[in-house]
């Protein structure tokens, strides 16, 4: 199994959005049985709550459901238990790095590093605007899960 692991501030916007997308791509490609996908924040502001109504709402609209999704915090264990622990900004990378053991097992790295044709390399933050703001999210989480996807099965379902 290969799990990947998104990471934002609360995981209650970017986070979640990029698990659901990504799961979407999975369960859509048929390998459900070998990639699961989970997100997490940096902060525990959120925890156990869902996902932003707004950001649930955006995602309703392309066919993607994240109701029963609930926010957690990134735990150590985390470095060990994932294979991806992707952050969704340059502050959450430097983060996790700091979090990380000193040679993680997990690949830790910024998720729109497996999009290189994305228009940005951080997935911005849509909390404190509105409607447009979730859906860019939404458009670059989908170039970075299709991006992720594309090299987890060249690199690891190839083999």
């Amino acid at each position: 199994m290969i799990r990947v692991l998104f990471v934002c501030t609360g995981n209650i916007c970017r986070s979640p959005t990029a698990e659901g997308v990504f799961r979407h791509l999975v369960r859509q490609a048929g390998l459900e049985g070998l990639i699961e996908a989970d997100s997490a924040g940096t902060h525990g502001y959120h925890s156990g709550e869902p996902p932003d109504p707004r950001s649930i709402l955006a995602a309703r609209e392309r066919g993607i459901d994240l109701s029963d999704l609930r926010a957690r915090t990134v735990r150590p264990a985390d470095f060990a238990a994932f294979d991806y622990v992707l952050a969704m900004d340059r502050g959450h990378l430097a983060h996790l790095r700091r979090m990380a053991p000193p040679a993680p097992a997990a690949t830790v790295a910024l998720f729109l590093d497996y999009a290189p044709a994305a228009p940005r390399r951080e997935v911005p933050d849509p909390y404190y605007g509105d409607g447009p703001g979730f859906l860019e999210v939404l458009d670059l989480c989908g170039l970075g899960a299709r991006g992720l996807l594309d090299h987890i099965r060249r690199e690891r379902l190839a083999q």
